[in-house]
């Protein structure tokens, strides 16, 4: 396990059973970054890449 999956793992049990929508997290990110923004580039690394989930690769 690694030391980011105790997070993602508190984040499912605590919000797992809640329906967000992405303009939601979006919002939450943009509000992360705003409060802690030594984290900006990983943010914008992971909005890009669920960003791009279904792009097919060349």
């Amino acid at each position: 396990m690694y030391f980011t999956d105790r997070g993602i793992e508190e984040l499912e049990a605590r919000r797992g059973d809640e329906e967000v929508t992405l303009a939601w997290l979006a919002e939450q990110l943009r509000t992360f970054v705003d409060l802690h923004p030594d984290f900006e580039t990983p943010v914008e690394r992971l909005a890009t890449w669920l960003a791009r989930l279904d792009d097919e690769d060349d």
